[in-house]
């Protein structure tokens, strides 16, 4: 069976024919046809060698996360799918320690250990392969009518996840917060801006760009407000306003600490991002814990996402075809055959967001 694969000791990249077919194994597994598979920072990291383990007696990683797939047989015990569905699989994999709350619970996204593992990622094959088995409880059904979109619900768990912490932490007031920025205008920034917009937010999109870059219109399209990041962060915060959540999707550290200066009164920053391995940077640490005191302020990071942010991920990308089909739809920049694979992950990152197609 083809797919693409990493193979960290010799440090190759290669699509391969010869990857096993995957077999129903329990009665709660389905048999998927993949479709599309999305292309991502996480994907282009581990083909650097940056880091990516293959399973427990495999010498390559097939690669890829971000899943579309039609299901094409289910196991006895299996009712909420059935042949012919589309499915976004989720990505981690609890922990086997009893001790872990979290695992236990069903919230491996939360795990205490470090010892769970992950598909395309840490110690499970990806998706990026031309069929694959799963169990049903780690799968999502799409609508048909978002077929040409669903690649896009697993990378949108990022905001949703961080969105259902947001509200739950700003509960603690009697008004709702109205103003965001949003660092980065990737997929996870854009993404997230349009999660952002849909429940109400003004909306500021804060990004480098270049010339003839989509982004700003599509951004303006859809009724956020982009701002080049020639543009100072205080000068951007005169703008916008008190800023109620700064969304980073960036992992770029310094501008990251830098937005956090600017940061309004009872705001919360949510870090999505995590930065390369670099040297250390200088923050106004004393000017930031007096504003985070003063201010009433919130910071928490979140990565990797359950099954609550999967299935909001699922409405909102409804709502976001039928708002703006044009603007979503152009957040595919493009699909490609799995041989296009390789240089897509160690090539220039051209577009918003590429996709390798297998059905």
């Amino acid at each position: 069976m083809k797919a693409v694969a990493v193979t960290p000791n010799t440090r190759q990249i290669a699509v391969i024919d010869t990857h096993p077919e995957p077999v129903l194994e329990a009665d709660t597994d389905v048999l998927l046809d993949m479709l599309d598979i999305g292309v991502c920072g996480t994907d282009r990291e581990i083909a650097r060698f940056d880091y990516g383990t293959p399973p427990a007696g495999s010498d390559y990683l097939v690669i890829g996360h971000e899943s579309l797939g039609r299901v094409a047989r289910v196991g006895s015990k299996v009712t909420r799918v059935k042949p012919g569905d589309l499915v976004v699989t989720m990505v981690r994999r609890p922990c086997p320690h009893p001790e872990c709350r979290a695992c236990r619970a069903g919230r491996q996204d939360f795990c205490f250990t470090g010892d769970f593992t992950e598909r395309g990622i840490k110690g499970r094959h990806g998706f990026m392969t031309e069929r694959v088995v799963d169990d049903v409880r780690y799968m999502h059904r799409v609508p048909p009518e978002l077929r040409a979109l669903g690649v896009l619900v697993e990378p949108l768990t990022i905001a949703e996840k961080a969105l259902i912490q947001v509200w739950d932490v700003q509960d603690r007031l009697p008004w709702k917060p109205q103003r965001a920025v949003v660092l980065g205008a990737g997929p996870v920034g854009l993404l997230g801006a349009l999660a952002l917009i849909v429940r109400g937010f003004d909306t500021w999109v804060y990004s480098r760009t270049h010339a003839g870059s989509p982004v700003p219109a599509l951004v303006t399209a859809v009724g956020g407000h982009f701002v080049s990041s020639e543009t100072s962060l205080a000068d951007l915060a005169k703008q916008v306003g008190n800023i109620d959540l700064v969304y980073e999707a960036t992992g770029a550290a310094s501008v990251s600490f830098e937005a956090l200066g600017v940061l309004g009164t009872n705001g919360v920053f949510v870090f999505t991002g995590v930065p390369g391995r670099k040297g250390p940077i200088s923050i106004a640490a004393d000017t930031l814990m007096r504003d985070m005191v003063l201010k009433n302020q919130l910071v928490f990071g979140t990565v990797n996402a359950g099954a609550d942010a999967f299935a909001a991920s699922v409405a909102d990308l409804a709502k976001f075809a039928a708002t703006w089909p044009k603007q979503v739809a152009s957040l595919i920049t493009g699909r490609f055959a799995p041989e296009d694979a390789p240089r897509l992950l160690t090539g220039d990152a051209d577009g918003i967001k590429n996709v390798v197609s297998f059905g």
